[in-house]
């Protein structure tokens, strides 16, 4: 991890359900749709949906949420419903750690595939999911809030597991 501080430890641990207004908080710091507290709260509370977060812990034993990952798994297919790092943290290996961490999980759980959908715009996400396996299945036109010069297109990618 680059960035860090000698002596700073990093972890990912599963967030607990009275964490939801931090998750709120790092997912608007990253899209511009948000999602409200009471949303994260009700997908962290729902079945088959996990979530994820990344911690960092100072030489002093502060912790601080930088990132999560929320997923939920439906017989054996896994769709990322969303992973946020915070703006301040992105560059630094934890969207790769909350990734690989949830694939991982996903696979002890037998899961055979995950998708997830990414703006195509964002290139920095689509490079890290090519890295990992995810291959592009598909495109929805309009997906996401358009901004100037992008059509809103989100990449429908899968990976397969087994």
């Amino acid at each position: 991890m680059m960035g860090l501080l000698p002596g700073t430890r990093v972890f990912v641990d599963e967030p607990a359900l009275d964490e939801a207004e931090t998750l709120a908080e790092l997912h608007a710091d990253s899209f511009a749709r948000n999602w409200s507290v009471d949303d994260i709260a009700a997908l962290m509370a729902g079945d088959g949906v996990f979530a994820l977060a990344a911690r960092r812990e100072s030489l002093f034993g502060l912790r601080k949420m930088v990132g999560f990952v929320m997923v939920r798994v439906a017989a054996d297919e896994a769709e990322i419903l969303t992973i946020a790092v915070s703006r301040a943290r992105r560059g630094n290996g934890f969207g790769r750690m909350l990734m690989e961490e949830a694939l991982r999980r996903l696979y002890r759980e037998r899961v055979t595939a995950c998708f997830l959908e990414v703006n195509r715009d964002n290139a920095r996400a689509v490079g890290l999911y090519r890295k990992l396996g995810f291959e592009e299945v598909g495109a929805r036109k309009g997906y996401y809030d358009s901004i100037a010069g992008s059509d809103g297109s989100a990449l429908v990618m899968r990976l397969q597991l087994r």
